[in-house]
């Protein structure tokens, strides 16, 4: 397990790390957004899969559908928990076929805390702490020898 944390004051900084990520993922990555209402997870999505060649405007928050799919240099689907109330109900939405069809994409799940047990032994965990109104502290937790390696090949601080 590897750690780093990230300071970011503005939208289009957090959007610059998570494209910065992108850019780096590979087939059958999966990336964990945690953090409150506001925090910061959507806007990051959309920068991480601008890093996976998918235009920010088509990049929502599927909080309704549940799951939003892009075409990039790898398919993204993107998962909004938001509104589940059980695992039973992330059963029922076919959750775990969505794992499996991303074994040649990514998936980004906002609201992850709802489904770690699910995930695999690998894939990138990020918390967003809100500081301020415009300030946010993103910690990135890799899982795995390939999210280890990445969090390394990162610049920043």
């Amino acid at each position: 397990m590897e750690k780093r944390s990230f300071l970011t004051s503005s939208p289009s900084a957090t959007q610059d790390l998570g494209r910065r990520i992108g850019e780096k993922l590979g087939p059958g990555s999966v990336v964990a957004l945690i953090g409150e209402l506001g925090s910061g997870k959507t806007c990051f999505a959309k920068g991480l899969c601008a890093g996976l060649g998918i235009p920010q405007r088509y990049v929502n928050s599927p909080t309704f559908a549940f799951v939003n799919e892009y075409e990039g240099r790898l398919l993204v689907l993107h998962v909004d928990l938001y509104r589940l109330d059980s695992v039973d109900m992330a059963l029922d939405l076919g959750i775990m076929d969505y794992l499996l069809q991303a074994k040649s994409g990514v998936m980004v799940i906002e609201w992850a805390e709802k489904m770690l047990a699910f995930l695999s032994d690998s894939y990138l965990a990020v918390h967003f702490s809100v500081l301020s109104t415009r300030r946010r502290e993103i910690m990135l937790t890799g899982f795995g020898e390939e999210f280890c390696k990445l969090l390394g090949e990162l610049d920043g601080p």
